[in-house]
């Protein structure tokens, strides 16, 4: 068989029958249909639908009988040559779409096709009815029909469109299988239809197992459920879903803890509108979550260490901070809190040999976030223990070290509970993790910081608990210390403040008295506030109150030095006003004292009392058949002010007459006009004329002292008998 008409031309490979479908289509030496440049918008559906490859394609169909002559030209074989159907059908192929240069190869191609029936497939340059030359991707082969003859068949596309279509499809490949991202598709019953390698690597199940199946059937039911819930919502309402977080353990890493990842779904859609499936877009961002848990994690640590400067050490009271502490901690921290100081630290003596023998510790608080039967198991607070040396936390204040048990065992519990039952209650509340830090302040270990973790909090003590916890301690120990010095200070200066006032107040002729002395709060020191009940000659008797200007010991001894001088003027029978002269005179040489003072002489004969008054507050006077009232009196400067001019006041006190006498801490508050709390104790002492003089110092004091008052109360109060 020849084909002597068909052009010289071409450029390609051969192949067996079979051809080489990688290769591209085959086609005939000759023209073979297809799209040429200009139909490039066509194949994209931009005058038809494209419903598959070869519509995106554009792919022509042209048969060429035994002489060359054209006798089937496809609607697409217009687009790719430019000839219409009736100018190319009979026409030689060669004459019409091969260009000169290129016949010779063409009809050496045509003749082995038709001779020998082989098939050839690649690139010939064509020419377009414009007259340019254009490569297009030929598959050619020989075709018999039922009358032996023979015909070949050429398809034909546009060079420039199948490397499109195969570029766009090999990096569709690549990007599924290379992507760090997990790709999946799920069809329209939610089952896999496609796995890339980056999801088998998150789920640590192969894609073979996946194809099939739904994610339910892949996956821990627990991360499962979200996801196929979220696919189907978006299968149904087409809408997008993005950045769904879901949380569980993988096969991939089955003791790698909890993971996190980021999906996504939208649904897939054919181009008619069909709908295909929902794709999903799985991104591991579990090292995100991991680093943000982290940080939060350590600005929650950051805000509790800032909280606890603003919460521990509001007070000067050891058992107050420690409380604080405790509070803190739970449950932030732990589950269980303890507060432990070594009982020679509040002692104020010298602990023993450091690590050696056993401590005897003093529990001063003691905190649970929750009710638990470890909280009973721990030593309640006031109570003292002694532990041996074996005991963790007596370890931990004899090494001034933390002692962490992350993983606590049944042969652990024995060196934390205080005993064999508190050792059950333990195991009995799931404690699981221990940790003892040392309350450490100016060098000295005070006592130790016991925390406690069970089954509320499952994760175990680790270092940052470690470091966290003895900031936390750190804090509070010097807090601490300051408190337990304070008290000590302050139990002296109460001591001698006690020791220096009198007792009962005495029985003298025409009168009685009820006197009270309440020390400032611990949050204080103690203050210098006296009173006196003093016998003068002539049957009179001398009511004294004052009050130096500061706190603490120096304050207590200067009260005790005016105290004992007022005692030895008041006996030379002098006036109100000549004793303060000379108590002033006195107070000046005291360096760095002043003080406010009260001075009466109640003579019962007189049925009067003499008042003279060195900057002190005014007395209350409630006559027995009149209201309460504020009792005028010159007030004079302070004693140790120096030259102040103190005039003596007359004032009636006739029988069943009261006088009440009190220092400024009974009154003053900062919230307050002195003004306003002048009024109420005027009608509170007025609401007292029933109660006798001892219930009635307890009445002013529980309707006027407030919790935590900063200063020292003393009250006198006197009746007159007749």
């Amino acid at each position: 068989m020849t084909a002597g008409s068909f052009p010289e031309t071409g450029t390609g490979t051969q192949e067996g029958r079979t051809g080489a479908p990688g290769d591209g289509p085959e086609a005939p030496a000759g023209p073979a249909g297809g799209t040429g440049s200009d139909s490039g918008s066509r194949s994209s559906g931009a005058s038809f639908d494209a419903h598959g490859l070869l519509d995106v394609i554009g792919v022509a169909a042209v048969v060429v009988d035994a002489a060359g002559r054209i006798v089937l030209w496809s609607p697409q074989a217009e687009g790719l040559f430019g000839y219409r159907a009736d100018e190319a059908l009979g026409q030689y192929v060669a004459r019409l779409i091969v260009g000169e240069e290129h016949r010779a190869e063409a009809v050496r191609l045509f003749g082995e096709v038709l001779g020998r029936g082989t098939t050839w497939a690649g690139t010939f340059p064509v020419r377009h009815k414009d007259g340019s030359t254009r490569e297009v991707e030929f598959r050619n082969m020989r075709l018999t029909d039922d009358l032996g003859d023979l015909y070949a068949l050429g398809i034909a596309a546009d060079r420039s469109a199948v490397a499109r279509v195969e570029t766009e499809l090999a990096l569709s490949d690549r990007l599924v299988d290379q992507s760090p991202i997990g790709l999946a598709v799920l069809d329209t019953e939610l089952r896999y239809a496609l796995v890339n390698p980056a999801l088998e690597r998150f789920n640590g199940v192969p894609a073979a197992r996946h194809l099939g199946r739904r994610p339910s059937e892949v996956l821990p039911l627990a991360a499962a459920e979200p996801l196929e819930t979220a696919a189907r919502r978006v299968l149904e309402s087409g809408v997008p879903l993005l950045g769904l977080q879901a949380m569980g353990t993988t096969p991939a890493d089955p003791g790698g803890g909890e993971h996190a990842w980021s999906v996504s779904f939208y649904r897939l859609e054919a181009a008619g509108g069909r709908v295909l499936g929902v794709a999903a877009w799985v991104v591991d961002v579990t090292e995100r979550y991991r680093a943000d848990a982290e940080a939060d994690r350590s600005r929650r640590r950051l805000a509790l260490v800032a909280d606890a400067s603003a919460r521990v050490g509001t007070t000067l009271e050891v058992e107050r901070t420690a409380d604080e502490l405790a509070s803190m901690v739970v449950p932030a921290l732990a589950d269980v809190a303890a507060v432990d100081v070594l009982d020679s630290v509040l002692a104020l003596r010298r602990p023993g040999t450091p690590e050696e023998g056993p401590a005897l510790f003093r529990a001063l608080a003691v905190k649970a976030g929750h009710e638990t039967e470890a909280l009973s198991a721990a030593d309640p607070p006031g109570s003292v223990a002694l532990y041996g040396a074996d005991r963790l936390v007596t370890r931990c204040v004899h090494t001034g070290r933390p002692v962490l048990v992350a993983r606590v065992g049944p042969d652990d519990l024995p060196r934390i509970a205080r005993g064999p039952e508190a050792a059950r209650q333990l195991a009995r509340a799931g404690v699981h993790s221990y940790l003892a830090v040392p309350l450490i302040a100016r060098g000295e270990v005070l006592g130790a910081l016991d925390l406690k973790r069970d089954r509320h909090n499952p994760l175990p003590f680790d270092q940052d608990d470690v470091l966290l916890a003895v900031e936390l301690a750190a804090r509070a120990a010097v807090s601490i210390d300051n408190a337990r010095w304070y008290q000590s200070v302050r139990n002296s200066a109460v001591t001698l403040q006690r020791s220096l006032l009198p007792g009962d107040p005495p029985a003298r002729p025409g009168l009685e008295a009820a006197a009270r002395y309440q020390p400032a709060q611990a949050s204080s020191e103690v203050g210098g506030d006296w009173y006196d009940v003093i016998a003068v000659p002539g049957e009179k008797t001398a009511l004294v109150v004052g009050d130096v200007m500061g706190s603490g010991i120096d304050a207590a001894a200067t009260m005790g030095r005016l105290r004992t001088a007022t005692r030895a003027f008041a006996d030379l029978d002098l006036s109100p006003g000549q004793v303060l002269r000379h108590l002033d005179r006195i107070t000046v040489g005291l360096e760095q004292s002043i003080a406010t003072c009260l001075f009466a002489v109640h003579d019962p004969r007189r049925h009067r009392c003499r008042i003279s008054n060195a900057g002190h507050l005014p007395p209350v006077r409630l006559p027995a058949d009149g209201p309460a009232e504020l009792v005028g009196l010159s007030t004079g400067v302070p004693l140790g002010v120096g030259g102040g001019t103190f005039r003596t006041t007359r004032v009636p006190f006739l029988p069943g007459d009261r006088l009440v006498l009190y220092t400024d801490g009974l009154i003053e508050t900062r919230d307050a006009p002195i003004d306003e709390r002048l009024a109420l104790l005027v009608a509170l002492v007025d609401a007292t004329r029933e109660l006798s003089l001892e219930e009635s110092c307890d009445q002013l004091l529980r309707e006027l002292r407030r919790p935590g008052a900063p200063d020292d109360v003393a009250l006198l109060i006197a009746r007159s008998t007749g």
